[in-house]
């Protein structure tokens, strides 16, 4: 008998991807290595079509949003709402091969099986809210397990439903978030009671999970996270990184710091702003990140820093929205220093990327941080920008602490490599189907 396990695309259908699309993405190939078929479960804007090759065409329109009148989305939305109550019965997609999918392949996890409904992720959230009920899948081959990598109000029919809950940052730092505090507080207890097991990636969430949500012991594991770079941009030398730094950025190899993260509360980008400014260090900063919210005074400085010349007639700031994985992985390993002073984190990738990738790391001695660095990163309070100051300088100054930074960090890095991060997956799964 064959194994299925599930997962919801909510964040693959980004276009540029999130943390959590990565994180689907890696479970899902693991899932598949080790013997699982593997089904993902899309929203689209319009009801699947009757016709297989048109339902292959629009899975793949990431512009058909753009020709659905107001007057009809709404209209669309109260017709869902009356039928979730019966149950919502996802639509496969064949995928034939007709629609060139190159484009999508760094965001297309390993696959079996997809599946499609309208809405389907706005239409479970407006769902519980009036009902407090979860919209339930029902499949007509029911998967074993049935992983919502995201707290969401979904669940499979006849499954294992289990939910990953990365962090409760909505609850710790409230301030931070966008969040209806109340509906993601409730929504969160009726998971940590209703759920089949709940996943998370460190000990220190696992922690916060247990205490605030009430949830058992036994029923909540933590599998960390795993990063695996294409071995074709891990192997480049230094030199082909130095050249294409200079040649697409005019920046030195080693000579500049880097942040990267979504410009939003939690990511302190403002303190990180003042605390080079104050640290008056050589070396320019570049930031790396997509506007998120919250973030008007960041983008304001951004742009006045941006266009602020030094007497070298070299920038202090740069500012870049947007790196594809491949110049990202430049921009990491040619950096000097990752600066990551989170005010927390569910895990903090950056900082495993960075010391996967040979480059020292500053980071914050709060949340999971310490958990994931060890004693490979030099540690900063994120509420004091004085500190995070000194730790630029040094860092920026010190030849032998960034060698032994390195050093430590490619050690530390082991601890989350993909092997054993397939290990404690493989465990996951086989208790739970």
């Amino acid at each position: 008998m064959s194994r299925r396990i599930y997962f919801d695309g909510l964040n693959l259908s980004l276009e540029r991807g999130t943390g959590i699309a990565t994180y689907t993405r890696m479970l899902a190939n693991v899932a598949r290595e080790i013997g699982y078929e593997i089904g993902v479960v899309y929203s689209s804007q319009q009801r699947p079509a009757k016709n297989p090759l048109l339902r292959e065409i629009s899975f793949f329109d990431t512009r058909e949003a753009t020709h659905i009148p107001y007057r009809k989305e709404v209209m669309n939305a109260v017709a869902d709402q009356f039928r979730l109550p019966l149950g919502v019965q996802p639509t496969p997609v064949s995928l034939s091969g007709t629609v060139i999918t190159d484009h999508f392949q760094g965001r297309l996890p390993l696959h079996d099986r997809v599946y499609v409904t309208r809405n389907l992720f706005s239409n479970a959230r407006r769902y519980y809210g009036w009902s407090g009920r979860f919209a339930e899948l029902m499949f007509e081959q029911a998967p074993d397990i049935m992983h919502c990598t995201y707290q969401m109000p979904l669940r499979a029919k006849a499954a294992c439903n289990i939910y990953t809950i990365h962090d409760l940052v909505p609850l710790r730092l409230p301030y931070t978030t966008l969040d209806n505090k109340r509906q993601t507080y409730k929504l969160l207890r009726k998971i940590a009671a209703e759920a089949d097991h709940i996943v998370t990636v460190s000990e220190n969430s696992r922690q916060d999970i247990m205490q605030l949500l009430g949830v058992e012991e036994s029923r909540i594991t933590n599998t960390y996270e795993a990063v695996e770079f294409p071995k074709s941009l891990v192997e480049r030398t230094d030199d082909e990184i130095a050249e294409q730094l200079a040649g697409s950025h005019r920046l030195g190899f080693r000579d500049y710091l880097l942040f990267y993260g979504a410009l939003e509360p939690k990511k302190n980008v403002s303190r990180l702003i003042d605390a080079y400014m104050l640290s008056a260090v050589d070396i320019p900063l570049v930031i790396t990140g997509a506007g998120g919210w919250g973030n008007r005074t960041e983008s304001k400085r951004l742009e006045e820093l941006g266009a602020e010349g030094r007497a070298d007639g070299k920038r202090r700031v740069y500012h870049f929205e947007y790196a594809s994985l491949p110049m990202l992985v430049t921009l990491i390993r040619g950096a000097r220093a990752v600066l990551f002073p989170s005010l927390y984190e569910g895990f903090g990738l950056p900082v495993l990327e960075a010391m996967q990738l040979n480059t020292p790391v500053v980071t914050s001695k709060v949340s999971s941080l310490p958990e994931i660095a060890g004693d490979a990163a030099l540690y900063v309070n994120p509420y004091d920008v004085a500190d995070i100051a000194r730790a630029i300088k040094t860092i920026s100054a010190d030849d032998g602490l960034r060698a032994d930074l390195v050093r430590r960090g490619h050690d530390q890095a082991e601890l989350f490599s993909f092997a054993r991060y397939r290990e404690r997956i493989t465990d996951l799964y086989r208790r739970l189907s």
